[in-house]
């Protein structure tokens, strides 16, 4: 209790200070100042004149107009004397005014104290007529005055306001004493008695204070006495200033008084209260068990026992294993140990509503049927022969063999080839539950293993929310984007996945907010990405790559005929047959306003066809609606490729090279020009370094093979030779454009153009072998969808042709070759 004392003494002492800092502001104020106000001599903080002096404050003589000084948070009353801090411009020439006359001043209040500059709207009308005994220039150019109250004064007018407020007053001089009645000396009587009470309940010695206020008669009078120091806001004592008699006055006094009192016994009745020592533990306890019975006389009780039969009748009926049941029941016994409302109690009984909801043996009913299961799959995609071959050849396994472990399939390849979809397919064609996951941007490993246990609001890891959302331990997972997983100070999520992913070890996957083992060597994972080279090796030796590159133009045509337009018809307000498109101008679609390996722009086109014969529906018109080559245009503008992109003849210098990127394979234009220099090799195009490493074998081999091209031996002594690939701003690099930069080059140096409906690819060595390159694929079907005639591919890619479809190669002439001598008669114009 004396520590929060002297904290409060403390607090005080500062507000004291602040208000010093302030321009007209009271240096102290308050009823537990009285004793120091009325025993202090004129250095005093408030000092109260005895009022009978030989002046005579009732005979003053005042002037008619006196200047004016605005205060602020302070009401001055009669026979006060206290310090005033003068900062403001008007202010200081106000008191200065005062000074050079008979020292006589107005002080008005401010109706609001954030005003800086106060006009006459700004202050009160009724006011207190002051004197100023003493005036003290600061160091910071402020004044300090001590002014004494006299008289009560109502403003007439202001005649000035420049320098200075001036104002015209008319003085409120007190009515003359009567005789009190028994009912005025009962109000006089109660006002002392509120004022010892409050002297009382806050602890400060009353006699000396007690003294004075006995010792004054006249009520209004003692009403100043005691609204000089009672805690009061501004408006309401001015409004006890505005008072005129002096017996309301006393009355407005001992109203403030009774709420003094009722606040200090609510503030003395606090701190008893505090001071029994109670913790919130203990009081919340009490209220506890206070409501606990509250809700007993209602009816309204809820036994704890029966959350904890509950959750024991949980944990033996889920299928846990039995160490892992092991671990329940020993969290089961601390709980029952806790109090019910504790915080280490909600993470126990959460951490076992977890284990319980778990699904420690719940499976469903793999569907075994291999031909039902193939049905399915050519339901949902058309093509992908490999993919659907791969899951029938599982669902053999399975049904031979039900305790197989669950194979970790990695779908690759470019947007919009229908990785994720896929996997809803599988999980269907099995009967599985399917959960889908994005580790895109996924940096936390926590995200992976879950939080540990040692804080309220941790959870478990995304793989044991996506069993408990399922409901069984065999779902279909797919972990989406795995190519796209970052790592930083909070932990590497692709080294988690190692235990994930590890047919070897998942069977005893422990996530760090269970600490107990659960068997994911049931589930089905498989993972999507666009590229391989960012999966770090170790996760990605522990999946089975199944690539999708991409699909031809008819394959793109047979897709959107039977998936996408009634997917979007469908999607729009149509009805499947109100929109009406040929075969053809599907074909027009995909070949002048997409150029891509998967379907998302194809897509976005066929809805954009959609939304416009939408709203053609919605605007009354009848069905059906016809797409024709004349409407094509104005509903998806015009052609964003052409077919006549392709150059009819080349420059010699170019040559077409093939590249394979995230989002299938594109063509790579490579040109090289010759000017006179010293065999300076001139590189742009932003080329990574491997391209570079090519560009510099083509120049040595080109050299080397001068005679055989009939190129001048030293020509590197006269030329210099530029290599550029347009598209500067964009990134290019990769062991594809070794055989078109060594053609461009030969072509250049000898002037004579290439074929360009001839495209190529393959890497080079310095001694003229062409090496293979990947993504043979992609590159072919970006040249078929330029209208190429041929491409040129490494001999040890023919492998890869079988992956190729029939109708593809009966689109474009393939030709293999071993070394580079072998490119350029194929190569060049005839």
């Amino acid at each position: 209790m004396r520590k929060r004392q002297q904290q409060k003494e403390s607090v005080a002492r500062k507000q004291r200070k602040a208000a010093q800092n302030r321009p007209e502001e009271k240096a102290s104020q308050g009823l537990p100042d009285l004793i120091e106000a009325l025993t202090a001599g004129p250095g005093g903080s408030a000092l109260f004149h005895d009022g009978d002096d030989e002046n005579g404050i009732q005979n003053l003589d005042l002037p008619p107009e006196l200047p004016v000084l605005a205060v602020r948070d302070i009401v001055v009353f009669n026979y006060m004397i206290l310090p005033l801090f003068v900062g403001r411009e008007k202010s200081v020439k106000a008191v200065d005014a005062a000074l050079s006359g008979d020292r006589y001043i107005l002080i008005l209040t401010q109706k609001d104290e954030s005003v800086d500059d106060p006009g006459p709207d700004d202050l009160y009308q009724t006011g207190t007529v002051g004197m100023i005994m003493r005036m003290l220039k600061m160091p910071d150019g402020r004044l300090k005055v001590l002014v004494q109250g006299l008289a009560r004064a109502k403003v007439r007018r202001f005649t000035a306001n420049d320098p200075y407020h001036i104002a015209k007053i008319e003085p409120l001089l007190e009515p003359e004493t009567v005789e009190l009645t028994p009912e005025h000396e009962a109000l006089m009587r109660s006002s002392r008695e509120q004022s010892e009470k409050i002297l009382g309940l806050r602890g400060i010695s009353s006699g000396d204070i007690m003294s004075v206020l006995n010792n004054v008669n006249e009520p209004g009078r003692l009403a100043d006495l005691i609204a000089s120091n009672l805690r009061i806001k501004v408006a309401e004592a001015q409004k006890i200033l505005e008072s005129y008699d002096p017996i309301s006055r006393l009355q407005r006094v001992n109203e403030q008084l009774v709420k003094e009192v009722e606040v200090a016994s609510m503030q003395n009745k606090i701190q008893a209260s505090a001071k029994e020592g109670m913790d919130k533990a203990q009081r919340d306890f009490f209220l506890r068990e206070q409501l606990k019975a509250i809700k007993r006389e209602l009816g309204d009780e809820h036994d704890e026992n029966e959350d904890i039969d509950e959750l024991r009748k949980a944990i033996e009926t889920s299928g846990m294993p039995k160490d892992v049941m092991k671990e329940a029941f020993k969290q089961l016994r601390r709980l029952e140990s806790m109090h019910s409302e504790s915080s280490e109690a909600t993470v126990i009984r959460t951490y076992l509503d977890w284990m319980t909801e778990l699904p420690w043996k719940k499976t469903s009913r793999d569907r075994l049927d291999i031909k039902k299961a193939k049905t399915i799959l050519d339901e949902d995609h058309y093509d992908l022969d490999k993919v659907k071959e791969r899951i029938l050849e599982y669902l053999s396994v399975r049904k031979l063999n039900p305790k197989m472990k669950g194979p970790i399939l990695c779908f690759v390849g470019p947007p919009g080839v229908g990785k994720t979809s896929l996997g809803r397919s599988i999980a269907r064609s099995l009967g599985r539950k399917f959960h889908r996951m994005s580790l895109g941007g996924m940096r936390d490993e926590a995200e992976i293993r879950g939080h540990r246990r040692t804080y309220i609001g941790s959870m478990p890891g995304r793989i044991v929310q996506a069993i408990k959302q399922c409901g069984t331990r065999n779902p279909v997972i797919m972990l989406d984007e795995i190519d796209k997983l970052g790592s930083d100070f909070r932990g590497d999520p692709s080294s988690a996945l190692l235990e994930v992913l590890d047919p070897e070890q998942n069977f005893g996957f422990t996530d760090h907010y269970l600490n107990v083992p659960f068997d994911l060597s049931k589930v089905m994972f498989i993972c999507t990405a666009n590229v391989l080279d960012t999966i770090p090796g170790p996760l990605r030796d522990r999946m089975e790559i199944i690539r999708i590159p991409g699909y031809t133009e008819h394959e793109k045509a047979v897709i959107t005929k039977r998936y996408i337009i009634p997917r979007q018809t469908r999607e729009n307000g149509l009805a499947e047959d109100e929109m009406v498109i040929s075969d053809k101008l599907v074909a027009r679609v995909i070949r002048e306003y997409t150029r891509e390996a998967g379907l998302r722009n194809v897509e976005q086109k066929i809805g954009t066809v959609c939304r416009k014969m939408a709203r053609k529906k919605a605007e009354g018109e009848k069905g059906p609606f016809k797409v024709s080559p004349k409407n094509l245009h104005k509903l998806l503008g015009p052609p964003i490729f052409i077919d006549d992109e392709k150059e009819k003849t080349l420059p010699a210098g170019v040559a077409m090279g093939l590249a394979w990127t995230p989002v299938g394979g594109e063509m790579l234009h490579v040109e090289v020009s010759t000017m006179p220099g010293k065999g300076k090799l001139i590189l742009t195009g932003k080329l990574g370094d491997v391209m570079k490493e090519s560009a510099q074998a083509a120049l040595s081999m080109a050299r080397a093979k001068a005679d055989a091209y009939g190129i001048e031996p030293d020509f590197a002594d006269k030329f210099d030779i530029h290599v550029h690939v347009p598209a500067g701003a964009t990134p290019k690099d990769g062991p594809s454009a070794g055989v078109t930069l060594v053609t461009a080059l030969i072509s250049a140096l000898t002037e004579t153009p290439v074929d360009p409906d001839v495209a190529m690819t393959g890497e080079i060595s310095l001694r003229g072998r062409v090496l293979p390159v990947g993504g043979i694929k992609e590159k072919i079907l970006a040249a078929v969808s330029r209208r190429m005639k041929k491409v040129i591919i490494p001999a040890q890619n023919k492998k890869d042709l079988e992956e190729i479809p029939a109708e593809l190669r009966r689109k474009i002439k393939i030709v293999t070759v071993e070394r580079v001598e072998e490119v350029w008669p194929l190569a060049k114009a005839e």
